[in-house]
């Protein structure tokens, strides 16, 4: 389980094809405290850690994952936002986050403030029931609150210190990122939509 507060940005240095799988060799400041065998979010993605090489990190992406995330499209020297899984006893200072993306969202337009940054996000409308306004909302691994929400699409706003400590500078216009919804937003769905079929 993760919280969605990124702890740095690693650096894809090279992507392997393997057979149907996406090998991906990162380099981070967190390389040389990782185990393999350990789940680590990638832009909100929990992949394995699977070999380490001084400050290099390998993971591999399943046909599954490479359909439903934008990780078919990372490449060389993009900047990848990192975060450990948190400890028991760790304070959940964003919300709970899983790496079990839902889906991907296109950015459809971005706002350079003076001290701050506004992104717009398009989602298709059969998730609209996962979203409301003021909720919680992962956007590549990074717990962000949503606002001006409407059937396909959603805001956010960026802080300074977000900005410089995660790779949304990287993010432009039609750029594509991993979506999480709040899990418990989810469940709740998930328990109305079979009460419906059973009336």
């Amino acid at each position: 389980m993760f919280t969605g507060i990124v702890e740095t940005v690693g650096r894809i240095v090279r992507i392997e094809k393997d057979i149907d799988n996406l090998i991906l060799h990162i380099e981070s400041p967190i390389a040389h405290e990782l185990k393999i065998d350990q789940s680590v979010a990638h832009n909100g993605i929990c992949l394995t850690v699977t070999a380490i090489n001084d400050s290099t990190h390998t993971v591999c992406a399943v046909p599954e994952t490479i359909q439903k995330t934008s990780i078919a499209t990372w490449q060389v020297e993009g900047k990848i936002n990192l975060e450990r899984c948190m400890h028991l006893n760790d304070r959940m200072d964003g919300h709970i986050v899983q790496g079990h993306v839902d889906t991907t969202a296109l950015c459809t337009q971005r706002i350079d403030g003076i001290n701050n940054w506004q992104f717009t996000f398009s989602i298709d409308s059969s998730f609209a029931p996962l979203i409301i306004e003021k909720g919680s909302v992962t956007v590549n691994g990074t717990s962000l609150t949503c606002f001006n929400v409407s059937p396909n699409s959603f805001d956010v706003a960026i802080i300074p210190y977000t900005f410089e400590h995660t790779n949304f500078p990287s993010i432009q216009v039609n750029s594509s990122v991993n979506i999480e919804f709040d899990i418990v937003g989810k469940y709740i769905t998930r328990m109305l939509t079979l009460q419906t079929i059973k009336k």
